[in-house]
């Protein structure tokens, strides 16, 4: 297919409408376990997304947090890596800080990556060697070299990165990763066992804009692994990565064990 970013950014698009369509209203929701919300229109998303993706590349294997695990996804040299919302309990407040994130991974790295985010009109997305875009217009990371002092989406920052500089926290982790990607942070970080599907999408944008990309302990990232699942990330300007490491390996060491 000639433009296959554009039939995924398409798809994206029509279940960014779906999502927002019911954003505000009454919809039931429930958590999966505590601290981890679910609504109905998560499902509804998902089944949208998986009948409308595994139309258009039919060998693709499939990797969703609204979908049962299947490991035959992990003998198809092509997956898609999906979380139908991300940030849902900022969609379930009313908040717009969540996206529809759609990642195609080739071999363990993502390819072709969308995030739409239509409650704040925003749709970020990138192909490998391509580069990145917000609403179409280029991106770029941003040139900081001085870790004291940097950006970072957060509600609040501890004592120890006091020097540090909050500015707003979407809920969605891929929001906040593409952030860096259009030079308005300049450090996502976290220090837990995540899901490959909230960030896959967001770190091929990142990557793209010209951030650099590891997990929490500097390690590079690989996908549709058989845990589906990566320790943290640290996304920055590629002039403070080192001094993030640096500042966060001995929590991050201890917090992986």
């Amino acid at each position: 297919m000639p433009d296959l970013p554009g039939a995924i950014a398409a798809i994206a698009a029509e279940a960014g409408a779906l999502a927002l369509g019911k954003w505000r209203t009454d919809f039931a929701r429930w958590e999966k376990v505590p601290g981890h919300p679910v609504c109905d229109v998560d499902l509804e998303v998902n089944t949208l997304l998986r009948r409308r993706l595994e139309a258009l590349v039919p060998d693709a294997g499939w990797l969703s947090e609204e979908t049962a695990d299947n490991a035959d996804r992990l003998g198809a040299d092509r997956v898609w890596v999906v979380d139908p919302i991300d940030g849902t309990r900022d969609y379930i407040r009313g908040r717009p800080g969540w996206a529809i994130s759609i990642a195609l991974v080739e071999r363990g790295q993502p390819v072709i990556a969308v995030l739409d985010a239509p409650a704040r009109g925003e749709v970020w997305l990138a192909g490998a060697g391509q580069g990145a875009t917000l609403n179409g217009a280029p991106i770029r990371v941003g040139d900081r070299r001085d870790f004291s002092g940097a950006r970072v989406p957060t509600d609040a920052l501890p004592k120890i990165d006091s020097d540090l500089v909050p500015v707003d926290k979407p809920n969605s982790i891929a929001l906040r990763i593409a952030m860096v990607a259009a030079d308005q942070a300049d450090l996502v970080a976290t220090l837990r066992w995540g899901h490959e599907w909230d960030i896959a999408a967001a770190v091929l944008i990142a990557a793209e804009a010209g951030a650099t990309v590891s997990d929490a302990l500097g390690q590079k990232l690989a996908f549709n692994t058989p845990s589906a699942q990566a320790f943290g990330v640290l996304i920055s300007t590629p002039g403070i990565h080192q001094a993030g490491i640096d500042r966060l390996s001995e929590r991050a060491l201890r917090l992986s064990q």
